[in-house]
């Protein structure tokens, strides 16, 4: 296995129901280490160029007006195949389909409002990750 970075996002609908603390200790508890986060709340612009590879999908509009009702939580998790287990420990997309001990599982109620994103390759990984965090902002431990 090789060491990994990986972009993590606390979604607003998980923040307002005050469950970040226990998403976070659940990405601990699973090994993967946190280089990087801040609380943000994100403009329609900031939304649209994040989700852009999404444009012209038809849940676009409604992901971006999600994403920007209130504050998310992005961070930079790292460990060995990182990108993999923490979508691992996320789950499903649609909560219903999520496995038992998933944080979609435990926390999201729908398959928009999921809880938690994570990146999915390694170039995508890299682009989430410069998109909220300049290389200074990024500690390894």
């Amino acid at each position: 296995m090789s060491v990994q970075r990986t972009l993590a996002i606390i979604k607003p609908d998980a923040v307002a129901k005050g469950v970040a603390g226990q998403i976070i200790t659940k990405i601990e508890q699973a090994g993967l280490t946190i280089l990087a986060a801040r609380m943000i709340h994100m403009s329609g612009e900031d939304a649209g160029g994040f989700y852009a590879v999404h444009r012209a999908r038809p849940f676009y509009q409604s992901l971006c007006e999600f994403m920007t009702q209130g504050p998310c939580l992005p961070m930079v998790l790292e460990g060995d195949d990182a990108i993999r287990r923490w979508r691992d420990l996320m789950g499903a997309t649609d909560p219903a389909k999520a496995a038992a001990g998933t944080i979609r599982k435990a926390f999201a109620s729908s398959i928009e409002s999921n809880a938690v994103h994570g990146s999915d390759a390694p170039e995508t990984a890299a682009f989430e990750i410069a998109y909220f965090f300049s290389a200074l902002d990024i500690h390894a431990r």
